[in-house]
């Protein structure tokens, strides 16, 4: 599946906000980030969403590749 880049970018920022939340340990600052990775997260879903739609594809197919190909690059899908 030939995916855009604009979403491999969406969520390749979803999981640097994640990373982000995974190093805090202050309770305030951790609530601060998870809401920061949950938008992206949003962001990320409603632009898959959306690419899906229009392309015609399950949009869970292409989510899994979305992920494959940000999380696992050398598996050269994507």
């Amino acid at each position: 599946m030939d995916i855009p880049d604009t979403l491999i970018d969406l969520q390749r920022a979803a999981d640097a906000e994640w990373a982000r939340l995974t190093e805090l340990t202050d309770n305030d600052e951790r609530e601060a980030q998870r809401l920061v990775w949950f938008e992206a997260g949003a962001r990320a879903q409603a632009a898959i969403t959306e690419w899906a739609a229009a392309e015609g594809k399950n949009r869970y197919e292409v989510e899994v590749a979305v992920r494959r190909a940000v999380r696992h690059p050398e598996s050269g899908s994507g």
